[in-house]
């Protein structure tokens, strides 16, 4: 893989930055953590080089000054609201969260429950936590939030909220989820702070967009493109060009409520620390680009990768008009169609060329798959009897990296025919063809006989980080063995 982003050069400058921003205050910082903060796959995908752990790793660096709060929305809990990417609700992965963290060495010090009403179902979760030894505070709602600053800020609103205790001058504010109330902790903090005589400060850790690459640049553009459920719109930040002159890009949501959050800093320090949304941000990643170019067609290729996403949601009835038609513009702005990304073009070729030869054979409209290797070469498969497109395709491209010609055998009949049959005769399946993990499986057991077999499957490791494209929708299953090779995959909706 090209590489356009220096990660080393990323953890060292933005740790830097961070401390220097402690310092800033009296040695105690709220930090919010936008986005994830390990596996930041969108990042990798992105900025060729970023690595997904490099958030986790700049925080490991700063292990000793920091502690974690985990946020989360009690109306989530009660709501049962559940994580699109992972299948488990916001509660369980509050859980996750707390263990992932405390296995990697990083102190957890408390989960708060914002928005906190008595609700039943958020009492449990929070005798589980103190079960567990884990403190928990409670901060409630606020009539007017977040415009009534009056209330707000007074001992009605912030100061109505439990105090939460932290014994290090780093706390990283983060949650599993959006709309999980991670800016509104913090704040309450620095009210609770400086109550108690300590000028605590405030900042955000958010990697997109990035405030000093233009408006315009696909990396700005691909984060539109991943946020286009949310709407988010990238704008130059009109405060920091009033207050400095010079133009930097900054999302609408904060842009919006700056004023606001303006005005509560002034009413707790008497004086706001920031002229603009930019101010508040901790972000370098601008300065570690090494190779924009990389970095640009990086980007474009995210977006019609999150164009395809969007339009299988769509199938699903799981996005709506407005998110297609968004990513949609942004690929217009950026002159793309979809077959610019070149397995979306080989794979419809495939079928084409197929449908052509065999026109009057109603098996020729049957899927076929492309995979794009990193050094540019294409392979292509088509559903045949015996194995689904993904499966074809994954085999005749271990055979391409492991150099074995594209007509020996690597799984035999006899071997495939009785998966099929366990599938179709006892477990119910219509479709006898092979799926990507029953056919891995299947070499797997060729291996212990079949050199090449063996050899077939000692380049699976050569898959990560490649694209995959289908002309026809692939079963979870399929998606699910895909990305734990390390693919990155489209698919046609239909």
């Amino acid at each position: 893989m090209k590489i356009g982003f220096d990660n080393d050069k990323y953890l060292k400058l933005q740790s830097e930055k961070i401390r220097e921003r402690i310092s800033s205050f009296d040695n105690k910082l709220y930090l919010e953590f936008g986005g994830k903060l390990f596996d930041d796959y969108h990042a990798s995908r992105v900025l060729p080089g970023f690595a997904p752990s490099s958030k986790l790793q700049m925080l490991l660096s700063l292990s000793s000054q920091a502690e974690i709060i985990i946020a989360i929305n009690s109306e989530d809990i009660e709501k049962n609201k559940v994580r699109g990417d992972l299948g488990i609700t916001y509660d369980d992965d509050v859980f996750r969260l707390i263990k992932i963290y405390q296995d990697k060495g990083l102190y957890v010090g408390s989960v708060v429950l914002t928005k906190f009403q008595g609700q039943s179902s958020v009492l449990t979760f929070k005798a589980k936590l103190e079960s567990r030894g884990i403190p928990v505070y409670c901060h409630y709602k606020i009539d007017g939030y977040p415009k009534n600053i009056t209330l707000i800020v007074s001992d009605e609103g912030y100061g109505r909220n439990d105090y939460i205790k932290t014994t290090r001058p780093l706390v990283v504010v983060t949650a599993p989820g959006p709309g999980s109330g991670k800016m509104a902790t913090c704040l309450s903090q620095l009210y609770q702070e400086n109550k108690r005589g300590i000028r605590a400060g405030y900042a955000k850790f958010e990697t997109f967009p990035i405030w000093n690459l233009p408006l315009e640049h696909p990396v700005n553009k691909a984060y539109e493109a991943a946020t286009a459920d949310l709407n988010d719109v990238n704008l130059i930040d009109s405060f920091h060009l009033s207050a400095y002159g010079i133009p930097t890009v900054n999302y609408n949501r904060d842009i919006e409520i700056f004023p606001v959050l303006n005005a509560i800093f002034e009413r707790i320090f008497g004086k706001s620390p920031y002229k603009s949304p930019t101010d508040m941000g901790v972000n370098m990643a601008g300065y570690c680009i090494v190779d924009d170019e990389v970095c640009c067609e990086a980007s474009r290729q995210e977006i019609i990768r999150r164009y395809y996403e969007s339009l299988v949601k769509h199938a699903d009835q799981e996005a709506t008009d407005d998110e297609v038609f968004k990513i949609e513009f942004l690929m217009n702005q950026l002159g793309l169609t979809v077959r610019d990304r070149k397995t979306v073009a080989a794979a419809r070729d495939r079928a084409s060329s197929i449908t052509a030869e065999n026109s009057e054979n109603p098996d020729s409209q049957l899927p076929c798959a492309a995979i794009e290797l990193e050094d540019g070469r294409i392979i292509t498969g088509k559903t045949s009897e015996l194995l689904g497109a993904c499966s074809a395709v994954l085999l005749n491209t271990l055979k391409e990296i492991a150099g074995i010609s594209h007509e020996t055998l690597l799984i035999s009949r006899e071997a495939i025919e009785p998966i099929q049959t366990l599938k179709t005769t006892y477990l119910g399946s219509k479709n006898p063809r092979l799926h990507s993990d029953e056919t891995l499986i299947a070499l797997s057991m060729s291996a212990a006989r079949n050199e090449m077999a063996a050899l077939a499957l000692k380049s699976l490791e050569h898959l990560k980080g490649c694209q995959l494209h289908c002309t026809s929708r692939l079963s979870k299953v399929d998606v699910e063995t895909l990305r734990k090779l390390g693919l990155q995959v489209t698919m046609e909706p239909k």
